[in-house]
């Protein structure tokens, strides 16, 4: 789709939108002054999104150094009246964590929302942590949408709801409900205003005024003890919201083989699982969908599960949900039967699907009902037809000629980096760097850090043996220069050194570490889809900026060792690394190569494997480029994805690769 119909769509229309999508949609309808993010899947997109639509949509937005800067970004513009939204994936609220907790006791004036994604099943990210934990800690509430259709409406609703008691609201997504699609209707957008005053600047955004009060803003221990006060008593009141809340919804079922007597408590993604199966089962259980789930609306809680003889828990990742029924039914003193993690009855990790819900309902359901007349109402009509295993059902649905061996011999498919990747080419200098030297393999140890260069984990590379998380690369060279006498190496993306790179290098310098830190400068953000950092002259709605030199920053760090290389120039890389190696201290190496995915770069002729070619295949298999491979007994380049790095031919040693002369 135009992403300015998500500026321009009146009331009453209908969009077809991720769930991401729909997120920005929710910000303008409800009025939003300043955005901020730092990139992250599975929130990428909202990003991406409002950098091209935010000066349409009377916004600012800004793709800021780290997470902890967006939160700050966001709730100083809260602070000062106007509505602020910061969004990031699940493990970027950690970065945040410190400014986003005291948030809750500061408060707001205008409306803040912050967006965050988790990855139940970890398809982009290093855990699964659950961000509901996040509200409970910070006494913040949470909203839980299931679909696009509701991401949309909550956002609007809660920033009505931040707004109305001065203090953030989680919105809660995942994998799956961001990159869900769905019929979204379009409501009402509301005009930025400000809570304090409205202040008349020559900017495309609404700006705001911040009111002084130090006993409101500033946490000082005598302020925080009345601060935290302020917040006990906004969580009551909101509590008693969440009880009436019209995004909290029993979902009933007009006839079904346990109805009235087991019922389901859901939220979030999970809830779409849980309703899919008892729709198609004709179990009949009614549902709790709480999507306003903390603070813990205890009495409608309470009236659910009353007359119920047990009750389902059924949610995704930690068994956050299912500890607050049990508190509630415990305070109750109501004796009713929970299902849920605690007991098995649900997995305890991963993400849901139609069969582990389902699965999970027939273990409790098979004890409580082995009668046969129960049986054959719970059959679905046509079960006879999809007994057995995947082959078989499909056999009857005649979808099978040459199935077994299909599904027999589909490939794997491991992640790579891309052909003509610089990440590449600077991993292959550093372990044949290492090994000229005479290094044993055992005594080097890589850090290794987030984004497309973890990659370097794989063979024949090998050069990720640590990992923590954004950043950590440059403090786990600390850390291993002092534990140990071994080699080490540090890796680090340029948008990842901005983003938590600094404060651990000063660390090294400051304490007089030795190891080599090799920051891939490849001139953008590109795992999570070629976002602009602060070393670009280019901000996030597409205008000049001044770009931030990485080797400025180096060097005024007090780095005394810096070298700046293209690392597709392999001989000059390996000395480089050598020296580095062996220099008595912190030696920083730029490997500096714009990403092969930034748009506009010049198509060169590729490369060509020359009659010559022994098949030694020391390009195959100390490369791993996905452009060269060995098929039918010959080396093979693919012309289409080769990237003229030219990286093959210093590597043959037998000169059998050269650059494709013109037709």
């Amino acid at each position: 789709m135009a992403y300015d119909q998500l500026v321009t769509s009146k009331k009453g229309d209908k969009l077809f939108l991720l769930g991401n999508e729909a997120a920005v949609r929710g910000a303008i309808e409800a009025g939003v002054s300043v955005a901020a993010t730092y990139p992250g899947t599975p929130s990428s997109e909202i990003g991406n999104i409002l950098s091209v639509v935010a000066k349409n949509a009377e916004m600012y937005f800004e793709f800021s150094a780290n997470e902890k800067v967006a939160m700050e970004v966001a709730a100083t513009a809260a602070a000062s009246g106007i509505r602020s939204f910061t969004f990031m994936k699940h493990v970027g609220l950690n970065v945040a964590a410190d400014s986003f907790m005291t948030t809750a006791y500061s408060g707001l004036k205008g409306g803040m929302i912050v967006l965050v994604a988790d990855d139940p099943s970890l398809f982009s990210s290093q855990n699964e942590q659950d961000t509901r934990n996040y509200s409970r800690l910070s006494s913040i509430p949470i909203l839980e949408p299931s679909s696009p259709q509701e991401i949309k409406d909550m956002m609007v609703y809660g920033f009505d709801l931040s707004e109305t008691f001065g203090i953030p609201v989680i919105l809660r997504t995942s994998t799956r409900v961001s990159h869900m699609r769905g019929i979204v209707e379009c409501g009402e957008i509301s005009k930025p205003k400000s809570t304090t005053k409205e202040i008349t600047s020559d900017k495309h955004w609404l700006k705001g005024y911040f009111v002084k009060n130090p006993r409101e803003f500033v946490p000082v221990p005598a302020n925080a003890l009345e601060m935290h006060e302020r917040l006990v008593a906004k969580i009551e009141k909101i509590e008693e919201i969440a009880n009436e809340s019209p995004m909290n919804e029993v979902y009933s079922f007009e006839s079904g083989v346990l109805q009235g007597k087991y019922g389901v408590i859901s939220s979030g993604g999970a809830f779409n699982y849980a309703y899919d199966v008892i729709s198609q089962e004709n179990l009949g259980m009614d549902i709790l969908k709480l999507a306003l789930s903390y603070p813990t609306p205890k009495d409608l809680i309470y009236d659910f599960c009353k007359n119920l003889e047990g009750v389902f828990i059924v949610e995704e990742v930690d068994p956050v949900l299912e500890r607050d029924v049990l508190a509630v039914l415990g305070e109750y003193n109501l004796d009713c039967p929970v299902y849920g993690k605690f007991d098995g009855t649900f997995p305890m990790i991963h993400e849901f699907n139609l069969d582990i819900v389902k699965e999970s309902f027939n273990k409790v359901i098979s004890d409580l009902k082995d009668d046969r007349e129960f049986k054959e109402d719970y059959k679905s009509e046509n079960a006879e037809d999809f007994e057995g295993n995947l082959i078989e059902i499909l056999e009857k649905m005649e979808f099978t000629d040459g199935l077994n061996e299909l599904l027999e011999n589909i490939p794997t498919r491991a992640p790579t980096l891309c052909a003509g990747c610089s990440h590449r080419s600077a991993y292959f200098a550093a372990v044949k760097a290492y090994q000229e030297l005479g290094y044993l393999s055992e005594d080097m140890i890589f850090a290794s850090d987030i984004g497309c260069y973890t990659l370097g984990i794989s063979p024949p590379y090998e050069t990720a043996d640590y990992l923590l998380s954004m950043g950590s690369s440059v403090g786990d060279g600390c850390g291993f220069s002092v534990a140990t006498d071994q080699h080490v190496m540090s890796f680090i993306g340029d948008s990842t050194f901005f983003h938590s790179g600094l404060s651990p290098l000063v660390n090294a310098v400051h304490n007089k570490n030795k190891f080599v830190l090799t920051i891939l400068d490849n001139r953008i953000t590109a795992m999570t889809g070629g976002q602009p950092n602060p070393g670009i002259p280019v901000d996030g709605m597409g205008d000049e900026a001044p770009a931030i030199p990485i080797e400025d920053i180096v060097e005024a760090i007090g780095v005394k060792f810096l070298k700046i290389v293209n690392p597709h120039n392999i001989k000059k890389t390996v000395d480089i690394y050598k020296e580095a190696l062996e220099y008595d201290g912190v030696a920083v190496v730029i490997a500096r190569y714009p990403c092969t995915l930034i748009k506009g770069q010049k198509k060169k002729a590729p490369m060509v494997i020359k009659d010559n070619c022994v098949k030694c295949l020391e390009c195959v298999k100390t490369l791993a480029c996905p452009a060269i491979s060995y098929l039918n007994d010959k080396v093979i380049i693919d012309e289409a994805l080769c990237k003229s790095c030219a990286v093959c031919i210093q590597v043959c040693p037998n000169k059998a690769i050269g650059v494709k002369k013109g037709d």
